[in-house]
């Protein structure tokens, strides 16, 4: 198994804010926000392989149907998906000898908003809490076990249509020994009764810096769920 997947594996198992808005989301103004949301409307955005491209596929291993993504750098757990909701879930991956990418994305509909606002409310708390930074020695030398890194963290407003939350960066670079670096953007949006995550996770190996292309196709993505999810409301 090669080490880009070992690490994306590891990943999806595990300032002044500027407002963002995302791609192919509008904002249709306050008679549309709020309201209320199926499951049907959920399972509407999840995604398929080809949605991203030719070389995703749907991994053989997923995360747990009762935690979310991790939203903190480092070692870090997955929080557990607060509340009582229905989950909608789907999770995609592209691996390659020289890097890796994964997406996750996960849909909780509550009975009414104000469960929404509760559940949003720990989401917030817990994202409040990480830590700036985080660092992490080599795990003993076995396959399962992931590289010494020290990882950053951004956490910025989001704002898309009715849709609004926050999004957390992560910024991975392993030691020496084994270079290469990760970058993890988790986005978290309520609206209705209804909490969206997403999370984009891309593995590099040997020595990269973070391009702009990052955020761009973390946006894209994110956009597309959202407005599927939205389209199909509207109809």
């Amino acid at each position: 198994m090669s080490m880009a997947t070992r690490s994306l594996r590891l990943l999806t198992l595990g300032g002044v804010a500027v407002t963002l808005a995302l791609a192919g989301c509008t904002d249709d103004g306050d008679a549309a926000r709020g309201g209320t949301y199926t499951t049907a409307m959920l399972q509407a955005g999840v995604l398929q392989p080809a949605d991203i491209g030719s070389t995703w596929k749907r991994p053989e291993q997923t995360p747990p149907p009762s935690s979310i993504m991790q939203l903190c750098p480092g070692a870090a757990a997955r929080p557990p998906i607060p509340g009582s909701p229905a989950v909608v879930t789907g999770v995609l991956a592209d691996e390659g000898d020289k890097g890796a990418q994964a997406f996750e994305q996960i849909g909780l509909l509550y009975k009414d908003a104000p469960a929404m606002e509760k559940a949003f409310t720990s989401l917030q708390d817990t994202m409040e809490a990480c830590p700036p930074t985080a660092s992490r020695s080599a795990g003993p030398a076995k396959e399962s076990s992931e590289a010494g890194y020290t990882e950053s963290i951004t956490i910025d407003p989001l704002v898309s249509g009715g849709w609004k939350g926050f999004v957390t960066q992560r910024h991975k670079i392993y030691e020496p020994t084994y270079p290469g670096s990760a970058d993890v953007a988790v986005a978290v949006v309520g609206q209705g009764n209804a909490i969206i995550l997403t999370s984009y996770a891309v593995y590099w190996v040997g020595e990269h810096s973070t391009g702009p292309e990052f955020r761009t196709d973390w946006n894209r993505i994110t956009g597309t769920v959202l407005s599927r999810v939205d389209a199909k409301r509207s109809k």
